[in-house]
C-alpha cells in the first residue's frame, strides 16, 4: 500500500524528476521557474585614486589608541623594542586606587594591539618582529601582575581592618554618622582647654595672642 504525506499546502512549481537538471552555461540548463532579479545595476569600483571620495577622520579618535604612533599597520622591531622595564611592587605602593585602574587599562589596550599586529603579521608571512613584540608583552604582563599583586595586599589590609573593627567599641560600621567615635573624646579635650586657657580670657582670645589649645598640640 502506497502513502502520500498530508500537505495544506500547495506547490508553486512543478517537480522537477529530472536528476541531471542544473545550472550550466554551456548546456544552457536551468531552473524552470524565473527567479527574481532586480534591475537596479550593480555599483561599479572606482579604480582611479584620484575620482574617489575622500573620507575625513578625526585625529583625536579613540580607536588610533590601537595603532601604534605612526598609526600604521605594523610597527617596526625598533619601535617595539623602545621600551622600559616593567613597573615594580614598590613603586606601585604608592599610587592611588584610580592611577592603578588608569595603568592597568593601559596595558590592556598595548597588548591589544601587540595581538592585533600579531594576527596581522601572521597574515602577511612578514617574517619580522615576532621577538621584539613579544619581549614588549612580557614586560606588559609583568606589570598586570604588580598591579594585581599590590591590590592584592591592600584587599588583606581592608578584610584586616574590617574584622578589627567589628570588635572595636569606638568604632561604627553601620554607615550612620561618624564612623569614628573614641571614648571620653569631649571630656579630655575641655580639660586640655581649660589648662590651656588664662582665666578673664575666652578661646577666641587666646588664638589670636598664638596660644596653643589641647586639639593643636594633638595635630
Amino acid at each position: 500500500m502506497q502513502l502520500r504525506s498530508f500537505s495544506t499546502t500547495t506547490r508553486r512549481y512543478p517537480r522537477d524528476a529530472s536528476r541531471n537538471r542544473g545550472v550550466s552555461a554551456i548546456r544552457r540548463t536551468g531552473p524552470r521557474q524565473t527567479l527574481s532579479v532586480s534591475k537596479v545595476p550593480l555599483p561599479q569600483p572606482v579604480l582611479d585614486p584620484s575620482k574617489r571620495s575622500k573620507f575625513q577622520v578625526d585625529e583625536n579618535h579613540g580607536l588610533w589608541g590601537f595603532f601604534n604612533k605612526q598609526r600604521t599597520t605594523l610597527s617596526t622591531p625598533e619601535d617595539d623594542s623602545a621600551h622600559g622595564r616593567p613597573w615594580a611592587v614598590e613603586e606601585l605602593r604608592h599610587k592611588s586606587w584610580e592611577d592603578l585602574h588608569g595603568l592597568w587599562w593601559v596595558c590592556v589596550k598595548e597588548r591589544n594591539r601587540l595581538a592585533t599586529e600579531g594576527f596581522e603579521r601572521a597574515r602577511l608571512k612578514a617574517g619580522y618582529g615576532e621577538h621584539e613584540a613579544q619581549q614588549r608583552d612580557t614586560a606588559v604582563r609583568r606589570t598586570q601582575r604588580a598591579i594585581k599583586h599590590v591590590l592584592t595586599e591592600r584587599y588583606y589590609a581592608w578584610d584586616e581592618a574590617r574584622k578589627l573593627a567589628r570588635n572595636d567599641p569606638e568604632v561604627d560600621l553601620s554607615g550612620q554618622g561618624r564612623a569614628y567615635k573614641p571614648e571620653n573624646l569631649e571630656e579630655d579635650e575641655i580639660e586640655s582647654v581649660e589648662e590651656e586657657v588664662p582665666e578673664g580670657k575666652s578661646l577666641l582670645d587666646s588664638k589670636k595672642e598664638g596660644g596653643s589649645t589641647g586639639r593643636e598640640e594633638r595635630v
